[in-house]
């Protein structure tokens, strides 16, 4: 039988309940009896102690809180008797860290089947890629994007626009009692594969896994900063392993101009090869533009298309760590299982990229003692403390990161969401330290300056060249991203079962007990070789989820 409660550390204040617990309930824990004065829900804290106001609340064997109210032993934690609150960080602090790498004997030899590029990266997807410069193009972009996409047989499913001419051929023909009396349509989304569809013999490049077609809104009108940022991470876009080639549209004046594009491409990667067709509106006809484009992109896919996959070692994966959606159980089955797997990676010379700098709140120290290079640990906290003072000069500090979901489903404070977050990192070293979309080229661990947004940080980690991304969610988040397939963790089995559209794998054996940390993270590396191998695809690339956002540097939680 599965337990009930859960302490995280040994120095914690607060118990876990794994399930929904009721008012006067004894809970019989570690040689302990706590009466429970009102009930508990699943994924949410009762403290082990009377606290007073201004007493420390501690999880995951750090500060996360001071109570605000009078909360008695076997009461739950809440908005009303808790405010965040995190211990100080910096150099002056840093104390000796050492690790101990998992046993990776049986990972050893393995390999995905990838594609090798030119500088010595390997991509999980052969993908060609089409962007603005600014978004004076996005109509051109998504012109381009139609065309190539319904004759190529990279389209989605006219699923929805299927129902709505069943429904207008109804309504001509004078049928509004049948429209009304009509059982809603079924869902066929289940039956559809997710083996990947180049398997299934109906596009005629049969290496190329997609084009993608990105938009946005920037590239000009803004500040010059914002501009270059763009340009810095469209060129990581371009850069990434999962990207064969790229067709740029620029009209001409604006802010991101294509020297500036082409010099950070190279700047960022000096062996950089792969085609690039650079257009400008402005030196034609809108036609002229776009029947260029179409011929010239026609004939890189043909050239990209001769590419096939090869086998590679597992120290060629450069995996994204990702939570949203989180909930009270993300920080004790996903995210651990996300953290185990990241070290089984960096052991075997991979690259793990471990973003979101909000919801690293209150665990800063433990990464700056995790870096070894005092420089590196020195940039974390320019970063961090930069990023805070810039949030809170706007009344939005850290503080105000927990969204109303995360905060119903057990997590009350950024302290406690980041105290969990940071669980996807695992324990290895840290290897390196990013501002947003810079290369992640160091093998280990890297964290990423991104904010919590979902899209702004995914975006951000396909810049840094992710090929695979690992998001784990408690409430179901339905974001993808255009070039890096976005792997959904769910944190329950609950939620698996009620959007199993959404998710891709279950991390809920956890919870119930029926596997540990380390089976659970063996079954998904398992899952991301055939991932990175072309044999599956992601649900979020099953639904076309392609979504892309640049962060524009103001304040993003």
């Amino acid at each position: 039988m599965s337990a009930r409660v859960l302490k995280v550390h040994p120095a914690d204040n607060v118990i876990v309940a794994l399930r929904d617990l009721s008012a006067g309930e004894r809970i019989d824990f570690e040689n302990d009896t706590y009466e429970l004065p009102y009930a508990v829900g699943a994924k949410h804290k009762f403290v082990t102690e009377d606290r007073q106001p201004g007493d420390p609340i501690t999880m995951y064997g750090v500060l996360v809180g001071k109570a605000t109210q009078p909360i008695r032993r076997g009461e739950p934690i809440t908005t009303f008797n808790l405010k965040h609150d995190a211990d100080r960080y910096g150099l002056d602090k840093k104390q000796p860290y050492s690790w101990q790498p998992p046993d990776v004997s049986h990972w050893q030899g393995r390999t995905f089947m990838g594609y090798h590029r030119a500088d010595g990266s390997v991509g999980t997807r052969n993908y060609w890629l089409v962007v603005p410069l600014v978004f004076c193009e996005n109509r051109n972009v998504l012109i381009l994007k139609d065309a190539f996409e319904r004759e190529l047989g990279y389209s989605q499913p006219d699923t929805y626009r299927d129902q709505v001419h069943e429904l207008l051929s109804l309504y001509k023909a004078g049928d509004m009692d049948v429209i009304k009396k009509m059982e809603p349509f079924v869902d066929e989304s289940q039956n559809r594969t997710l083996t990947h569809p180049s398997k299934l013999g109906n596009r005629p490049f049969k290496n190329i896994d997609g084009i993608k077609f990105l938009t946005h809104e920037m590239g000009c009108g803004g500040t010059r900063q914002d501009s270059a940022y763009l340009g810095s991470l469209l060129a990581g876009f371009i850069n990434n392993p999962n990207v064969a080639g790229a067709t740029v549209l620029s009209l001409g004046c604006q802010h991101l101009q294509v020297d500036m594009v082409a010099a950070e491409i190279k700047r960022q990667n000096p062996k950089f090869d792969k085609p690039l067709l650079l257009f400008e509106q402005q030196a034609g006809t809108e036609y002229a533009l776009m029947a260029q484009a179409v011929k010239e992109t026609f004939l890189g896919l043909v050239e990209i298309n001769k590419i096939e996959r090869q086998p590679a070692p597992l120290s060629a994966l450069t995996i994204g760590l990702k939570c949203g959606g989180s909930d009270g159980f993300s920080g004790i089955s996903a995210n651990p299982v996300l953290g185990h797997l990241s070290d089984t990676v960096v052991t075997l010379g991979g690259k793990t990229v471990l973003a979101e700098f909000p919801e690293l709140n209150g665990v800063e120290q433990e990464l700056i003692n995790r870096t070894d290079d005092t420089n590196k640990a020195q940039k974390f906290i320019t970063l961090m403390s930069d990023y805070s003072a810039q949030a809170e000069a706007v009344g939005s500090g850290f503080d105000m990161n927990p969204s109303p979901g995360n905060i119903k489903d057990g997590l009350i404070t950024d302290a406690i969401k980041s105290a969990g977050a940071a669980k996807k990192g695992g324990t290895s070293p840290v290897a390196d330290v990013l501002d947003y979309a810079e290369p992640a080229v160091t093998p280990g661990l890297s964290l990423l300056c991104t904010p919590g947004n979902d899209v702004e940080a995914t975006t951000g980690m396909a810049g840094s060249g992710t090929n695979v991304i690992l998001f784990t969610t408690g409430l179901g988040t339905p974001s993808g991203n255009p070039i890096c397939p976005v792997v959904k963790v769910s944190t329950n089995t609950k939620l698996k079962n009620r959007m199993p559209d959404v998710i891709d794998f279950d991390s809920g054996p956890i919870i119930d007990g029926e596997q540990s940390i380390a089976q659970n993270a063996d079954a998904l590396l398992d899952y991301i070789i055939q991932l990175a191998s072309g044999e599956l695809i992601t649900q979020a690339e099953r639904l076309g989820q392609d979504d892309f956002i640049p962060w524009k540097r103001g304040v993003s939680l």
